[in-house]
Parts: C-alpha cells; structure tokens; sequence
C-alpha cells in the first residue's frame, strides 16, 4: 500500500457537499474529508483484507457462541435484565445490516485487527458514495474497493417485511448524516421509511409498543444509538416486552464492546490477524494500548511504549472497564497513520474506508483520504 501526494480537484469541497456530505471541514475548520492525499493499494492486499475481514467474521461468531453458553454476561456489560433480550436475538439469528473492522497493515502485508465498530459506525457516506465519485472524476479507468451501496440496497431487500424506522441524535452532524444515507438506500430497496429523532422515541403503555412523533407504532427501528446508552434509558425496561425488531440487533452489544477483544484473544492466540489483547495489563509489560471497553473515536485510548506514555486521547468514557491490546506493527507513511476500515453488509465485506492521522490514534478530527487499486 503506497500513499501518494495529490492535487485536490478546484471544486472539491462544493463537489462533496452536492453528494451529501455536509462536513468536508470540521468545526474548527481543518479538512476532514482530504483528497491532497490518496493510498493506491494492490490486489493481493484487497484480497487479504476481505478474506481477514471473513475470518473475523466467523471467529466473532464462534467468540460470541462462548460467551452465551458459559454465561460470561458480565465481562461483556450486558445489564442482567437485557441478558434474554440479546440472548434470543442471538438463538433467532436476527438480521445485521453492518459494521466496519478497523486494522491496520503490519510491516508483513498481514492485516491485523485494531477493533470492531459493530454497532454504530460512521465514515459509510464518505467511504460508500464520495470516494466513489472522487474515483470517477478523477481516475475513471481505475477500480476501488467499494461495493458498499449495492450490499445494502440488497441487505435491505433481503430484510423482512414492513416499514422500518431510523432513530439516531439530532447532531447536525455525522450520525444524522449516517443515517439519512442508509434511509436512502432502504427507499431504494423499495421499502417503506420514517425517521424520527431519538429523543422522540415513545411508549404506548395500551399497546406495550414503542411509537414515534405521531403516535404510530414502530415495528423495526434502526436506531444509530449504542446499545450501552440503550441500556442507561428510562425506556430500557420495555425493550424486551416491546416486540421491536431492532436494527442493530441486541446481541451486536456483545460485538461493539472491545471485551471482545480478550475473548477473541483468549479463544483463538496467535491468530495472525489478532493483537494480543487481555483485561489485565500486567500480561502485556510496559508495552500496550490501553482502550475502554466502551468508546467512539478513539476517546480515552492510550499508547503505552516501553513504560512511556507516546500517545493519549482524552474524554468520558472508561467507566466500564479497560482492555490491554499489543501495539499493532505498522508504521507511518509520509508522517501519517493510515487505519483501514473494512466494511461489512449482511455479514459478508463490502468495501474498504481509510483515514489517517499524524498521531497514532484515529480520533474525531482524523481525515477520511480515498483510495484506488494498483493497476487503473
């Protein structure tokens, strides 16, 4: 994977607007969405990607069946009254529609995974719909790893019948933007849309069913709201008795906490696209990423080498718990930390998302840079 210095397109940040994203500049003005910069990447890695990207599919499948059968709710921070709610989801096989693996590169080609961002990602309407249109204007004989929209236009049709409600934080920002797209690509499936902001989530005491701004019930909800803060809701104590199909489904709670990531560990060492990942971090030495099991934007990550703090991030989360991660084995390329998102839709990979940063953590503020691959 080679990263090249460009010369962004004159009409660029008008030209990523038009296609719907809103924040090419974040608020303090630095350029989010950054096409000075773009990673040619080879065949042979694309396919090492999406055939890592598959495995780990499968080893969260296998992790997940441990935790259900040995009862490990705890460690994983499902609250005892949501226990039968994601266990059920699990034993009924209740739809997924996505999520993105984050890895990097080692020196190798290997791929090695950073974390999951199984139940909310963001960075879809960049890596799906813009990168896309910057390939066309401006490499249109060249390939890119991106069948993003297609699999979820698809995903969505495969999905049972009924109108599906999308919920997410009235931000202004990347969640509202998030979840317009994938409302878009539902329509586009043909299916029947209501979008309601989270805060307006209602409880019809009569019908026991959750209802939106003009008192209709909601069947499935798409909810881009973490399932932690699901759980820390007056409303939580109905969303059992409810009979809503969510989406993301309850048990991607498992998924989305990087507890995971122990498990995983646990179950399956020396896994080639694993990083040695525990609870304690005396097992690691002086040497370790530090991660709350609940977090966005790499808040509260912390890079430990050789017993010295070489980067941090600051913010709220860590109250339920840490996780002890090796440092993965890549390096900068022209002072930057490129992290690949890899894109799954309905269980299987669907494309790939890059951003980078100066610094090692991929926080908030870190730019999202296209890609093609070698040989266009």
């Amino acid at each position: 994977m080679k990263r090249h210095c460009l010369t962004p397109r004159p009409t660029w940040e008008a030209t990523v607007r038009e296609h719907g994203l809103s924040w090419p500049r974040d608020a303090s003005g630095a350029v989010y969405w950054d096409e000075s910069a773009a990673y040619e990447i080879s065949e042979g890695e694309v396919a090492r990607l999406e055939e890592t990207a598959a495995e780990l599919q499968d080893l969260y499948i296998q992790a997940t069946e441990e935790v259900i059968r040995k009862g490990r709710w705890d460690e994983l921070g499902v609250a005892p009254a949501l226990v039968p709610l994601v266990r059920e989801s699990w034993e009924r096989e209740e739809f997924t529609l996505y999520g993105r693996f984050d890895m990097v590169l080692d020196w190798r080609g290997q791929p090695q995974l950073l974390e999951y961002n199984a139940d909310t990602p963001t960075a879809l309407l960049e890596a799906s719909v813009v990168q896309w249109q910057w390939l066309q204007e401006t490499r249109p004989g060249a390939d890119q790893w991106n069948g993003l929209h297609e699999q979820l236009v698809a995903a969505w049709r495969r999905l049972g019948p009924g109108k599906i409600h999308f919920a997410s934080v009235a931000d202004g920002w990347e969640d509202e933007v998030t979840l317009a797209y994938l409302e878009e690509t539902a329509r586009q499936a043909g299916r029947e849309t209501a979008h309601l902001p989270m805060a307006a989530l209602g409880w019809h005491a009569g019908h026991r069913c959750f209802t939106d701004e003009e008192e209709q019930p909601i069947r499935t909800l798409f909810k881009l709201y973490p399932w932690e803060w699901m759980m820390r809701e007056d409303f939580a104590c109905h969303l059992e008795a409810s009979g809503c199909r969510f989406l993301e489904a309850p048990w991607k709670l498992l998924w989305s906490n990087k507890a995971m990531l122990a498990v995983l560990w646990e179950l399956f060492p020396s896994h080639p696209a694993l990083l040695p990942c525990y609870r304690d971090q005396g097992l690691l030495g002086d040497s370790y990423v530090r991660k709350p099991c609940f977090s966005r934007e790499g808040a509260n990550v912390r890079i430990v080498e050789r017993g010295r703090v070489t980067a941090e991030q600051d913010g709220p989360y860590g109250g339920e718990g840490w996780v002890y991660q090796a440092v993965a084995e890549n390096e900068a390329q022209e002072g930057q930390w490129p992290v690949l998102g890899v894109w799954m839709v309905d269980g299987a990979p669907a494309g790939l998302g890059i951003r980078e940063d100066s610094q090692r953590i991929t926080g908030n503020a870190s730019r999202f840079v296209p890609h093609w691959i070698a040989g266009g």
